[in-house]
Parts: structure tokens; sequence; C-alpha cells
């Protein structure tokens, strides 16, 4: 049964929309075929109800955030907190929530301070060749062939390579970084099981191993900068080097995989835009960034929590309640984007949402568009007749509340 005891109507190619105008847009959330386009919910949302109180699929009741402006403020305002032990114990802390993304000033700073110095714009450009390099060896591997898995052949390996690099982890281990990170991201929703568990052993174990290496023999990758830092003392705690260690290899591919999965669904669904790119490949930036906004791959916020009873845009919320910002609903928000449902790689500069706002705003950005913009003008200069092999309505999309992407993106080259 669907979240709200409600089954929108969903098209064939997944698209939803409400039985009837006297229902509320929440009625569509979360429902069978909502994961395939939202968008069309998340305009009713930021109408009728854009500061919402709802269930999310894990059970949980908080409030969801979806037009830009409220979305911005949120993110920036510091009465909404990060660190969950400080609402509910050190109970609920583990190696996946002891990094800068589950914390608050001052440990925030500490922790971001302690990893930024490996993703600075300056030094992450200095990467460009190298990735080319590997992109060119993944295509390589599918020359001559008439069609490719674009998430298995090239999207997840691609990232997975550049940050086993920089953290120091074997690339051959990439299927486990793999099945770890689905398995935890997936976790945001109601359908994770026992299993899930089981991967968190193992990715913990796994780490746990590798830290004693780095240990007897550290070299110049952040892993080893990290240990060291952890026995200068006072920097990193065991549990942070753990957090810090597990959400680099999490964060530092997922959200370069969907985007430019995403990122090329929008383009063959668009062969306009398509044909702009590869006539003139200098827009690449500019199509990045759209990319990004228009179906980007980090579709919800990581929560946060009301630290004190307060008014948010005259809603009360209680200490502990849940707060998640709907990023996608708030990039296609009409009052800050014009014609926000047109996908135009030549739009003028956006300052979207897709790598969040404020001290949590991703790191790893500079590394996220730098790889983005390679592998899509590598992939249209390799293979310019490249299309989609079925309908985009009938790829599957991965469940769960933080990541949006497909499973499998099969390409005819």
């Amino acid at each position: 049964m669907p979240l709200w005891g409600v089954e929108p109507d969903c098209n064939p190619k997944g698209a939803c929309r409400l039985n009837s105008s006297n229902e509320s847009a929440k009625n569509a959330l979360f429902t069978p075929g909502f994961a395939q386009d939202p968008y069309p919910v998340y305009a009713r949302m930021r109408e009728e109800e854009p500061i919402a109180k709802l269930m999310f699929p894990d059970g949980q009741f908080g409030w969801m955030i979806t037009r830009y402006e409220d979305a911005v403020d949120v993110l920036k305002d510091n009465r909404f907190i990060k660190d969950m032990t400080k609402i509910f114990g050190n109970g609920y802390q583990s190696i996946f929530t002891s990094n800068m993304l589950f914390s608050d000033p001052p440990d925030h700073r500490r922790l971001r301070g302690l990893v930024q110095q490996g993703f600075t714009p300056k030094l992450v450009e200095s990467m460009r060749e190298h990735i080319q390099q590997i992109a060119d060896g993944l295509l390589d591997a599918v020359e001559g062939r008439s069609e490719m898995s674009l998430i298995d052949d090239f999207a997840f390996p691609l990232p997975i390579i550049v940050i086993s690099e920089i953290l120091g982890v074997p690339i051959e281990d990439q299927d486990k970084f793999r099945v770890w990170s689905n398995s935890i991201i997936g976790a945001s929703n109601s359908e994770e099981g026992p299993q899930v568990y089981q991967h968190m052993q193992e990715f913990t174990a796994y780490l746990g191993q590798w830290f004693e290496k780095v240990r007897q023999e550290p070299g110049d990758d952040l892993i080893s900068q990290l240990i060291m830092a952890e026995e200068a003392g006072e920097k990193l705690s065991e549990q942070e080097i753990y957090g810090v260690v597990a959400l680099l290899i999490i964060a530092g591919h997922e959200t370069t995989v969907n985007l430019i999965g995403n990122g090329m669904i929008s383009l063959l669904q668009h062969p306009d835009q398509l044909r702009k790119l590869q006539e003139d490949p200098s827009l690449v930036k500019g199509a990045i960034e759209e990319m990004l906004r228009y179906n980007g791959p980090v579709e919800f916020s990581t929560s946060r929590w009301a630290g004190e009873d307060l008014e948010f845009r005259g809603h009360q919320m209680k200490r502990g309640d849940l707060v998640v910002v709907a990023l996608d609903s708030a990039d296609r928000d009409g009052e800050q984007f014009a014609d926000p449902d047109l996908f135009d790689i030549t739009r003028e500069r956006s300052r979207h949402l897709a790598f969040g706002h404020g001290i949590h705003m991703c790191l790893g950005a500079p590394l996220a568009r730098l790889e983005g913009e390679i592998a899509v003008n590598t992939l249209l200069r390799r293979f310019p007749n490249i299309r989609l092999r079925e309908d985009a309505g009938e790829l599957e999309w991965r469940p769960g509340m933080i990541v949006r992407g497909v499973k499998e993106i099969p390409l005819s080259l």
C-alpha cells in the first residue's frame, strides 16, 4: 500500500498525477512510479504545502522542505543540527555518523579542515590529465562493441578509481565498495533488512584491516595523512577516522555516478541539447551545472533535527523534529529558475542546491564537476551516435531517500 493510502495515477513511463484535484500532493509521495518522475508531485507540494509534516518511508515523522528559498534558509540555519547524539544520546552514534556530514561546529570545522586539503580546486584541476586517461582507458575496453552498460562500464568505475587512488585503498576492491555503498545508501528507506547491518560490519572490518596496513607503511595518500593526524592526538579519534574514510569512499563516488547517469539520460532525451554539446564541447561546464539542477544526483539532504523548539515560516517545530530538504524540488522552483522544467545547457549559471548549501556543502564538488565534464565530453567524442537502448521510462531507479539514480543504463554505441 502506498505510504498515504492513496494510489496515484501513474502512466506507463512512471510519471504520476493525483487522482483528484482535491487530493493532497502528499498522497503521491514515495508511491510506485514516483521515482521515475517526482517533479510534478514536487510542483504541487511547493504550491500546496511547501513545508509539510509527513511520514517518511522508514516510518519517521518529520518535515519536508520543497521550495528553494526555504531550503536555503534551512541549510544555513544553525538551529537545525546534524549531530543526532545531541537529541538521541550516544547510543545512536556509529562510524557512519562520526564525520563532518553529521557534526556541528566546532567538531565540523575540525573534521572538514583535515579532509578538504585533498579536494581544493587547484589540486583537483591538477588531476585533469590523469582522470582523462582513466576515462579513455575505460572506453577503450568497449571500443568496437555495439552497446555498453553506462553504469557498469563507465559511470561507476571512473569515480571509484579516482577516489580509491586519492585515499590509497586498492582499486581491485571497487566491487566490494559498490555493494557496501549501495546497501548503506539504500538503508535510507524501510526496506533495509538485516543484510545492511552485515554489509556495515564487513565495511568496518575492511577499513580496520586497511588502517593497520597504513600504520605500518604510511604513504602520501589521504588515509595516511588522516592516520598520522590521529596518532598526533587531539585531531582525530579512532571512531572519527572510520567515519571520515567511510564517508569519503561512499560519497566520493555516489554523487559522480549519478551525475553522469542522470546527466546522460537528460542529454539523450533532449536531442537538440545533445547536438549543441557535440558541436561545441566548450559548453560542457554549463551542461554539467544544468544536469545537476535539472535531475540532480542527490534528491534529499541528509537528516537535520530541530535543536530547540522553534518557529520556521510560521510552523511550530519541536526539539528533535526531523527536517529534510528536497533538493531536487528546490532546483525546479519557478521562483528561482526561469522555465524550471526546461533542460537548457546554455542556461546562465544557476545557484542550484545539488551539492547542498552552507557549511555542509559537498567538499568534493570540484572533483565531481571535473569528473562529470571529462566523462560526458569523452563519451560524446568517442561515440557520437550514442543512444538509449530502451525507453527512459523503463529504467529502474534506485530505492532510498538520498541519492537519485538508476541501477543501469543500456546504451547503443
